[in-house]
């Protein structure tokens, strides 16, 4: 019985690299997984999951998904979302439908809120929807979970104000603890705000 699956976490806690070797896992074993990701993400050129580590591999938009036969989705042994946070709500119901219907199973990896706390349409609807939502945990600067993204200027100062999608990666953006996103508090070794 295929499912759907959310896999959360925060801004560099390896959700890219989690996919791309899920997908590598499938093939392995000689099935075949779909790599997928919104339009809207074109940080590292057309058609291509890129992970921190290194780790790439081509893809589909997930636009092009949508126009696919079902036969066509029928040859994957599963359909991997990276970016999931970008989906629209009618989008993750079009995921919920290659489950129901076509029995694919579906692994989405993407973020839960934005940096001013905000949840995500596509996180929202795959929170709501998903049969399995799982955390791929990672640290912030203290040790403690992080929770939060962290948005930053190029003065080291904490944004929590502004359009919910700016693309970036490390240049400004990093996931935090509670308690540390709440003071603004970047951590040793990132910019400081003036007068710190």
């Amino acid at each position: 019985m295929a499912k759907l699956y959310f896999r959360y976490g925060v801004m560099g806690s390896s959700k890219s690299a989690n996919a791309l070797m899920v997908r590598y896992n499938y093939e392995e074993r000689g099935q075949r997984a779909l790599m997928v990701k919104p339009a809207l993400d074109q940080r590292e050129g057309e058609r291509v999951v890129n992970s921190r580590m290194g780790l790439r591999h081509p893809c589909v938009w997930f636009e092009e998904l949508e126009r696919m036969p079902a036969g066509e989705i029928n040859e994957w042994q599963c359909v991997i979302v990276d970016e999931a946070q970008f989906l629209t709500r009618r989008q993750v119901e079009y995921l919920t439908d290659l489950v129901d219907r076509l029995n694919v199973p579906v692994i989405c990896y993407g973020l839960r809120a934005d940096f001013s706390g905000r949840l995500f349409p596509g996180s929202e609807a795959l929170l709501a929807w998903a049969d399995i939502i799982e955390e791929v945990k990672t640290i912030c600067w203290c040790g403690r979970k992080a929770t939060c993204n962290a948005r930053f200027d190029e003065n080291g100062v904490v944004l929590k104000e502004g359009e919910q999608v700016v693309l970036g990666a490390n240049d400004c953006y990093i996931g935090l603890c509670r308690r540390h996103w709440k003071e603004g508090n970047l951590g040793p070794g990132l910019p400081r705000p003036a007068g710190d």
